[in-house]
């Protein structure tokens, strides 16, 4: 969080490979969130097991399935 604190970041981007660590990703939102900085950063989220129902369900501010479209997502979300 010091990172974001400290200026010069705009995307917390989080990718996941297995459904176990999903639950990483929603803590992660929380954290920011708890530290007050959620309005400073954007959250993307990814990864075979993730969805952009997923990522609505736990606050991201994107999704993206692979990485090509999610560097597109992160262009867009910063613009």
């Amino acid at each position: 969080m010091s990172a974001v604190q400290s200026g010069g970041v705009d995307i917390i981007a989080m990718s996941a490979l297995l459904t176990t660590t999903m639950s990483n990703m929603e803590t992660t939102v929380k954290a920011v969130e708890a530290a007050g900085i959620r309005d400073q950063v954007k959250v993307m989220v990814g990864g075979a097991p993730v969805t952009q129902a997923f990522a609505d369900e736990i606050g991201a501010d994107g999704y993206a399935p692979d990485a090509s479209s999610a560097a597109k997502r992160a262009r867009a979300l910063v613009a």
